[in-house]
């Protein structure tokens, strides 16, 4: 994706003449803009960079080739989906989500030891979940509270990916640790580091699937916009998570805004997760939460579950117990089939 702004797209009809298109842009060349092709399945949509202010709308829309001529006003650009009217699929190390794939990332808020990430990750992978998560480095309100393992958690992370064969999921904080995460399947990014510019721009050069928390007190808009920092550096492997926002409301630790779901859908490609664990900081609410996910159209579901809630280090009292996690991944695996989407 060229970092430049598009300005406007044009959508060309099903199967356009080859020389059609080459002339099109030869000729949007001549009036001194810069093209970025898109190829889907269904359509070819190319953008336009550069002042559109002069182009003879009415002309180009009159082209055989040419379906619709849009101007793009929302400030994103690769994470619209005027620009990309496919569901993109982000593929983690042989695990997909989106456009259909409905995947489960469950584990510990905070890895505390080997023998606990692993029979966590065990325990998991048995109920059906694909990716394990796991906190080695853990942003914490207090700062007496525990903090992580730091390297150590990344490699006992490791050691459980060895033993269950699950893609691992962890949070950077710093973008001075990206060379750590070099195994890390998929890097989250979690809400207090949102807006971290810096590491996001980090993290678009990479070519590794990108887990992006929505910040608690942040729009949707803001929140494609974090995720337009990632993809403007040409990363596109972009998941979106929903995990509450924090209203006036105090019986809940934040407020989960379900209808983030079919707006972010409605506004972009990138698959969106929804993380019912920190949604409320309550165990018993994480399973009507979970399903209602389902529902509204959620690509998949990201929740905490430590084998002794009661003892953990980190969010105990919002984590599941393996045999409550058991329970709800029965439901989500009917009310998935349900919804016609797959589950690995």
């Amino acid at each position: 994706m060229n970092r430049k702004v598009i300005k406007m797209i044009l959508v060309l009809k099903q199967n356009p003449e080859k020389e059609k298109v080459d002339s099109l842009i030869r000729m949007l060349g001549e009036k001194g803009l810069s093209t970025n092709v898109s190829e889907g399945e269904s359509h070819t949509i190319i953008g336009l960079i550069g002042d559109t202010s002069h182009l003879p709308v009415d002309l180009i829309s009159a082209l055989d080739i040419v379906e619709n001529v849009t101007r793009v006003s929302e400030p994103f650009k690769a994470a619209n989906r005027k620009m990309h009217p496919d569901n993109t699929i982000v593929d983690v190390n042989g695990v997909k989500l989106g456009e259909g794939f409905f995947q489960v990332i469950a584990g510990p808020c905070s890895v505390e030891s080997e023998e606990q990430i692993i029979e966590v990750a065990n325990d998991v992978k048995a109920s059906g979940a694909t990716l394990l998560r796991g906190g080695a480095f853990k942003p914490r309100t207090s700062p007496y509270a525990f903090q992580g393992l730091h390297a150590d958690g990344l490699k006992l992370l490791l050691e459980a990916k060895k033993e269950t064969g699950l893609p691992i999921v962890t949070e950077i904080m710093n973008v001075n640790h990206i060379g750590l995460f070099a195994d890390v399947d998929l890097i989250q990014v979690g809400a207090r580091n949102m807006q971290n510019f810096d590491l996001l721009k980090e993290l678009g050069k990479l070519r590794k699937p990108i887990l992006l928390k929505r910040g608690l007190a942040n729009t949707i808009e803001e929140f494609l916009m974090s995720a337009e920092y990632i993809m403007a550096g040409g990363n596109n492997q972009v998941i979106l998570c929903e995990r509450g926002i924090r209203t006036f409301e105090t019986k809940t630790r934040n407020t989960l805004d379900l209808s983030a779901v079919p707006m972010l859908k409605k506004l972009s490609h990138l698959p969106v997760v929804i993380d019912p664990s920190h949604a409320t900081g309550i165990s018993w609410m994480v399973a009507p939460l979970a399903k209602a996910a389902v529902a509204v159209g959620a690509d998949g579901l990201m929740i905490e579950v430590h084998n002794n809630p009661s003892k953990a280090l980190c969010d105990g009292a919002q984590s599941l117990n393996p045999e409550q996690f058991d329970t709800l991944m029965k439901d989500i695996k009917r009310r998935a089939e349900f919804e016609g989407k797959t589950m690995n």
